[in-house]
């Protein structure tokens, strides 16, 4: 993946939701605010429907519950 200045992007992504683990980087969105615009978020828990991450994984009061897919989806009543 390539950032805006052709540089590589500084981040790893996992997009495989079946070999999601804690401490995973993602790219996830909330579409009903800003479409698809993405998002970076570490997974803090991995459950089988869902999962819980942070933008900021040092402060746990920032988590947020998001579908379990290969980019998650956080919704309105989620984000922090």
């Amino acid at each position: 993946m390539q950032g805006m200045d052709g540089e590589n992007c500084p981040f790893e992504f996992n997009f495989d939701p079946a070999t999601f683990n804690v401490g995973d980087t993602v790219s996830y969105r909330v579409p009903s605010q800003f479409q698809d615009f993405p998002f970076v978020g570490v997974l803090i828990e991995v459950h089988e429907d869902y999962v819980i991450l942070s933008s900021n994984p040092k402060d746990p009061k920032e988590s947020m519950r998001a579908t379990r897919e290969s980019r998650p989806v956080v919704a309105d009543d989620q984000i922090v």
